[in-house]
Parts: structure tokens; sequence; C-alpha cells
């Protein structure tokens, strides 16, 4: 209670104090919040600046002359709920910003009045005055709007000092009520009267003096032990000078003719909108309700809620009727527990009708009930089953809203439903609805909520429901959007808490007009499928209602829950003919790349390098190093173009190939093997000769299988450090007639010296000399010593020495 009332304070607050506070922007509010600390005195070390100060529902008793002048900025106190006996005004003289003040609920006996010209909203309900606390001073609050009172005694004379102001609202809260002078309260100028009374206290003088006085009348803890009905009040049921059009009676206790009194009282009032709330009533029925005079009135508005009975037999004919055949244009009834309810036999005015949160059946309508002008109906909360049953009772009037949300409800295919072409707003939600809802709808519906129902599908051959413009059918069993073919004039969709995994493609081509949509809560897949509903809410600038918060990944599980905003999915992954594209352009793109290469890096060259190269590191990898050094058989071998032969048969060989045969020279045409490839011939007759000879010359350049030959000769079984090349220049070769490719014969024209063929056939023989001595070992001792060598190593290694390395010197 004591939160509750704290809410109720600061509306108050802002309510009171909203005109004066708009006026001063500039001014920095501070409020200092000391309320709930069991304090027993005003706190010395407050803040001079503060603005709102909240000492409510504490233990202050007594207030000191200078608990607030430190405050002079004090605009808002609040010492409600505390002990405070008396109370000198005087102590605020230095607050002359003070506009609100509570002091209710206090324990205050005795007021000492000084006049605060500038407060707006004082509150004195609810404390322990013998008589109403208003002197002088009152009188010239001139800028006082709410005004709280308290008294066991009220008098004219009370009330006759603040006569003259124009109050917006009083309140009586009274502890307890000794005497009251008729006649009091409508000296009164305010505009809304509220009068809390005490237990056991005969309301019936303030009730007619509360309707004298306000336009709003407002009376709480209204009971019956006072017994008021008599003669006496039978025969003041007519008032005049009435000011009150609206009366608010809550918490009342009586017995049902005293309340029927009331009815019959405030029918010939002023009244218009009359409001009872949390109403009991019991007893037996004594009066004879068709003596209820219905004349006369200008009544419009009747609302009863929350009402309990204490009567084990209601006769329905009487009460129920006594408020159908009131001939008003809207009544309410609402958490009565009401089983049923008639209506006169005749048409009535009634445009607005609640009888929600009863027990009405489809009894209801199963007599005919003429209500021609009625515009809303609201049976919520009941627990009618048949919609077929409504429609032909709403058939018959010019309804316009009608809420049948939390009922029991039920269609089948097979029942007609006929509504009023005027019907727009319908609320079916929390019932037993299924697919078979949407055959039962009016042509004209805009506004349509099905939320909580059993509807798995919205059906495709659903053709009249084109003034559609919100749909609310979330909490469904729904797998897909639903289209907009038929609801061409959809802008709001609400398809929350479902079971959609992956929103159709029908929904985004003919749902064009959809302003708002909200799909949040439903176990999306985030594949492929899902990707146009990401950039929809992505990039909809609000169309998506709860974007991104409410939806998240279910499936598959790597995702589970994470945000649509968050996932990813690329048009290329998504979009199969994209794909093929793609990968069509690559594949062009890379076979121009490869043809482009082929033409000016000449890559096929390289390509076959590399086959060639391959094929020797097999054949190499399959003989060891010492079987290949023990077959040095050749003093040299000699590579050469075929255009060159002539100088190598009839000038190369003769000169080195001795009669002695003394030089054993490798040729291709005499020492390969017809059955062994080119490649293996010519690593073989490079790896038995002591060393490799190439004759240079134009034609050599252009001989592919030269270069391979030397490609072989100069890695020698892939170990560098072996020099045994030896570089013929037969004619001059210029660097810029060596392609890019042949790379090795640059490097090794750049840095081995070139033995050059004279042109002066005096000096052939130094060419021939230095050549002999370049190729010139004991081919018998190289083998011998090599053999020598691989069999101390093994014996070695037999002994356990890790020596498996044969040395490069054993040529």
């Amino acid at each position: 209670m004591g939160l509750i009332r704290n809410i109720c304070i600061f509306c108050s607050i802002v309510m009171s104090v909203e005109g004066w506070a708009s006026k001063m922007p500039e001014e920095k509010e501070l409020t200092t919040n000391c309320s709930n600390m069991s304090l027993r005195k005003v706190p010395a070390d407050l803040t001079p600046t503060t603005t709102t100060l909240d000492l409510s529902y504490n233990l202050l008793f007594q207030l000191q002359s200078s608990d607030f002048h430190s405050v002079s900025k004090l605009k808002v106190l609040i010492l409600c709920r505390n002990r405070i006996q008396e109370l000198d005004m005087k102590i605020f003289e230095f607050n002359k910003e003070l506009r609100y003040l509570d002091l209710s609920y206090n324990r205050l006996k005795i007021v000492t009045w000084y006049s605060l010209a500038g407060l707006r909203h004082l509150d004195l309900s609810f404390n322990d005055f013998d008589t109403i606390p208003i002197c002088e001073e009152t009188g010239n609050m001139s800028h006082l709007e709410i005004l709280g009172l308290s008294g066991a005694k009220i008098q004219k004379s009370d009330f006759q000092k603040i006569a003259h102001l124009h109050l917006n609202s009083v309140l009586l809260g009274l502890r307890t009520l000794s005497h009251y002078e008729e006649g009091s309260l409508p000296i009164l100028n305010t505009t809304k009267l509220h009068i809390v009374l005490p237990m056991d206290v005969n309301f019936w003088v303030l009730l007619r003096d509360g309707i004298k006085t306000s336009k709003i009348l407002e009376m709480t803890n209204i009971d019956g032990k006072s017994q008021f009905v008599s003669y006496e009040t039978q025969q003041n049921l007519i008032l005049e000078n009435a000011k009150t059009s609206v009366l608010l009676l809550n918490k009342v206790d009586l017995l049902w003719d005293d309340l029927l009194l009331i009815f019959q009282f405030v029918w010939h009032s002023s009244v218009e909108y009359f409001h009872i709330k949390n109403l009991i009533f019991g007893g037996k029925v004594y009066l004879d309700h068709s003596s209820f005079d219905y004349s006369n009135t200008v009544m419009k508005t009747i609302k009863l809620e929350h009402v309990h009975f204490r009567i084990f037999y209601i006769p329905q004919d009487k009460i129920y009727l006594l408020f159908t055949k009131m001939d008003i244009e809207n009544l309410t009834i609402s958490d009565a527990q009401m089983p049923h309810m008639l209506f006169p036999n005749y048409p009535t005015r009634v445009q607005y009708l609640n009888f929600a949160n009863n027990i009405l059946t489809d009894d209801l309508f199963k007599r005919p009930i003429q209500l021609p002008h009625l515009k809303t109906l609201i049976l919520k909360g009941n627990k009618l089953e048949t919609l077929s049953l409504v429609s032909g009772f709403a058939n018959n009037t010019l309804l316009k809203h009608l809420d049948l949300s939390q009922n029991l409800l039920q269609h089948e295919n097979d029942e007609n439903c006929s509504w009023p072409e005027t019907l727009i707003t319908m609320n079916l939600s929390s019932n037993q609805f299924a697919d078979s809802v949407f055959r039962c709808l009016p042509r004209s519906i805009q506004i349509l909520d099905l939320n909580s129902n059993r509807i798995q599908t919205v059906p495709e051959d659903i053709i009249h429901l084109k003034s559609l413009q919100e749909l609310n059918i979330a909490f469904n069993f729904l797998t897909d959007l639903p289209g907009c073919s038929h609801f061409r004039r959809l802008s709001v969709l609400n398809i929350e808490m479902n079971l959609i995994l992956s929103p159709s493609l029908d929904f985004f081509h003919s749902c064009q007009e959809v302003k708002t949509l909200n799909a949040g809560g439903n176990p999306f897949r985030c594949t492929c499928e899902l990707r146009d509903f990401i950039q929809l809410g992505k990039y909809s600038e609000g169309m998506m209602f709860g974007w991104s918060d409410s939806y998240i990944c279910e499936y598959p599980l790597n995702l589970r829950g994470t945000q649509l905003k968050d996932v990813h999915l690329p048009e290329l992954y998504c979009n199969t003919a994209l794909l093929i594209v793609t990968i069509a352009v690559i594949m062009l793109v890379l076979g121009v790349a490869v043809a482009f290469c082929c033409h000016h890096f000449d890559l096929p060259w390289y390509l076959r390098m590399l086959g060639q190269w391959t094929q020797t590191w097999h054949w190499v990898t399959k003989t060891t190093q010492e079987q290949l050094k023990r077959n040095v058989q050749f003093h040299a071998f000699i590579s050469y173009n075929e255009h060159d032969s002539p100088w190598v048969k009839n000038e190369l060989i003769p000169n080195l190939e001795k009669d002695d045969g003394s030089v054993l020279i490798c040729l291709h045409e005499r020492n390969f093997d017809p059955g062994k490839s080119i490649t293996e011939n010519i690593i073989n007759c490079i790896e038995k000769s002591y060393k490799s000879i190439f004759v240079l010359s134009p034609n050599f350049v252009q001989n592919e299988w030269c270069h391979y030959e030397l490609y072989f000769a100069h890695h020698n079984l892939f170990y560098e450090n072996s020099d045994h090349i030896i570089l013929i220049l037969l004619e001059p070769v210029p660097f810029y007639c060596i392609p890019s490719k042949y790379h090795k014969l640059k490097a090794l024209m750049e840095k081995k010296a070139c033995l050059e063929w004279p042109k002066d056939r005096r000096k052939c023989g130094l060419f021939w000399a230095k050549l002999r001595a370049a190729i010139n070992v004991n081919l018998s001792d190289t083998r011998e010593m090599c053999e020598l060598q691989t069999f101390t190593e093994l014996n070695e290694e037999s002994r356990g020495s890790a020596i498996s390395l044969i040395r490069s010197d054993c040529l």
C-alpha cells in the first residue's frame, strides 16, 4: 500500500505543478528522497538547491521553525504518513517558492496559519482535526488549485472562508464524522469533489449535497449499515440545483433495495455518467421494480465494475431488466459473474454494451434482442461457444466494434455467418478457432485480432476480406507468412510466436502495402531461404516491429541463439545462377591468363621441363650415389645441335679420340640405349661421363633437347657444387638471341669461361691442348678410389658410425 500511495503522490505532484514547472525550464530541479527512513527529525544537511523534498513514511513528531530555512528553493514538500500533531505554517515563511505541500495521514489537531500566497496544492486530509482547519489566511491563497481537508465536524462557516476560491479539486479525507451541517458542501467552488467516508456514516445527505457542489463527484466507502432507506428518503428522490454530471461510487456495500433507491435518485439528477466500482449488494428484493420511473433523465452511461452479491437467488426478470430498460447509450456490467442477461422486447437506443468478464453463454442470443443502434459490443471473458449465433444477433444492428476475446468460440465449415456491413473491428483472440474461422468473417472488416487460437494456415481461397488493414494472428500454429493477394490493403501484420521457419517469397511479392510487420519469436531457420527476410529487417527502416532482439535463429544448431541481423548469407552463396555465372567468368579469365602466359612466357616449355624433371627425380631416387659414381666410363659427354654435327664429327671427335684409345667420348647416336627414354639416356650418359661438353652456337639455342641436356648436366644429379661442364663457343651467340626461358644458359655463360673455336687454324693446337687437359683423367683409378672409399664407409657404418655420405671429390 505504501508503494501505491507513493505513486499516487508523485502523479499528483506532476499534475499540480505542471503549470508553474514548465515556466522555469532554465532552473535545474533537484529531488531529495528521504522517504521511509525512520527519521524522527528533519535532516539538517539538506542541499540548499533542493526543489523537491520527500519525507513521507517516517516518524516525524514535530517540525521546528528552522527545519526548512536552508532550502529556500523548495517547491515540493511531502510530509504524509508521519506522526505530526501540531503545525505552524510560519516555518515555511522563507520558502517563498513552495507550491506543493502534502501533510495527509498525520495526527494533526492544530494548525497555526500563515499565508503562503504561492501555494497551489495543499493536502491536510486524513488527520485528527475536530473541525475543518480553514481560516482567513487560507482564503488569501489565491493560487490554490487542489485542497485536501479533514475534520470530525463540517459546518457552513468552515467553507465560507474559501467560497471565493475557484478550486480544481477538493478532497475530504475523513477519519471520523460526528456532525455534518446540511448545505455545507455546496458552498465550495470546485470542479471535482472527492469524499472518503469513515465507517458507519449516513452518506445520504453527503451524496445529495455533493451532487449540488461539483461537476465531478467521487465518494468512497459507502456502506448500508446506516439503513438509510426510510420514508423520508423515498420522498426526497427529486433533487434541484444539481451540478454533477460524472458520479463515481467506489467500495460500495449496500442492500439491493438501497442500491435501487440510489439508482432512482441519480436517474432524476443531472448525472450523465454513473460509475460504481467494487460493489457488494445483498438482502432480499422487497421493492417492486416495475415502479422504477425511467422518465425525465439525462443519463447516458451506467458502468458497474467488480460486482459481488450475497443473494442466493437473483430474480433475473427484475434485476437484469432494470438495467436493460434504462434507455441509455452506454451500459457496462463487468466482472459480475453474471450468467445471463435479459433485454426488453422493444428496441432501445443502446450504442455501447460491455458485459466483459462474466459467465454468459450462448443462451444470451437464443432469444430475440432488439438493439438496432448498437455500435460497440464487448463480451470478452465469458463462455460463448458458437460464432454463428453472435453473427445472427449482430446482423440486426449497426455494430462497428466487436470484442469476443477470451471465450470458448469455435466455427464449423457448415455454419453460415451473416454480419452487418458496418462492422470494421473484431477481437476474436484467445478462443478455439481453427482455419475455418476465415469463412465466418465480415467483408467490411478492417481490424482483426485472432491471436492465441489454433490456426495453422490462412486459406488461399479467402477472397472477401479486401478491406482488411490490420491482422493480428500471433500465438497460433502458422508455418509461413500469409500472402496478401486477397488482402491488398493490409498495412499491419502481427504474426509473432508462431512456427515460421522460412517465410516464403509470396509474402514479399504480394504484401507491398505492409508498413508494420511483427514476426518475432518464431523458430527461424537461418538458411538461404531466409535471406530476403533478413534483408527486409535490416533495411526496412522500422517496418519490422521488435527488430532485432526478438528475431532469433533456432536452426541450424550452430546458429541457435544468433540474432538474424548477425547472420551473413552472401548473394553468391545463395544464388545458384549467379554462382554458375561467377564460375564461368573465373574459368574464362583463367583461360585467358593461361593463354597469355603460354604465348608470352612460353609456359608449355616449363611444363614439359617440369615433367622431365619429375621423371628424372623418380629415376634418381631409385639409384644410390655410390652406384652412380662407380659408373664413370667416359671422359666426356658431348651435347650439340644436329646442324653442328659436321664440326663435331670431323673436328672434335678425331682430335679427342686418338688411336691409342686414351680418351673415350659419349655420343647420343652411338651410346644411347634404344630401350630407354631420351631423358633416361641423357642422364645415364651425363652420369657416366667425367665431363660434359656443350657446343654452343645459334643452332644450339634453338634446340630444346640441348637445353634439357644442359639443365641436367648443370645440376649433376642435384649436386650443384659439381663443376664438370665445359662450354665450347663454336659461333658467337648474342644474349638477346637466347630466349628468356633459358636462364640457365645465360647464367653459365656469364660465370663460366668458354673455349672459343678459333677462326685462325694456327691457333687450333692450343684449343685442343686446353680441351684435352680439361678432360684428362684415369678412369680406372677413379673407379677404384670410389670403390675403396665406399667399402671403408660401409665398414665404419657396421661399427656404428653415422657416416653415410659419398664425398663429391670421388671423381
